[in-house]
């Protein structure tokens, strides 16, 4: 567990169309980083849909949404299409 106002370390994973996607990036941009379990579950589903809900309002203080979590590019992109 990182302290508040510790940097998180670098990471590079693929994104839902498998493009590699490096936190690093988004250096001098506001993040909002989420780790959760498992795409499609009614938990993890209900917490995406509100950071989605929630985005345009993200979007005005120049933040970016990351969630992370151990499915594939493929689950990630299956998620996408069904929630939007």
């Amino acid at each position: 567990m990182l302290e508040i106002g510790t940097k998180a370390p670098d990471f590079m994973l693929p994104d839902q169309d498998g493009n590699p996607v490096a936190l690093s990036s988004f250096r001098g941009k506001k993040v909002i980083l989420y780790f959760y379990p498992k795409d499609m579950t009614s938990g993890c589903t209900k917490q995406a849909c509100g950071f989605a809900e929630l985005y345009p309002q993200f979007r005005e203080k120049d933040a970016v949404v990351l969630g992370v979590s151990k499915d594939s590019a493929a689950s990630h992109k299956k998620f996408e299409e069904k929630y939007n």
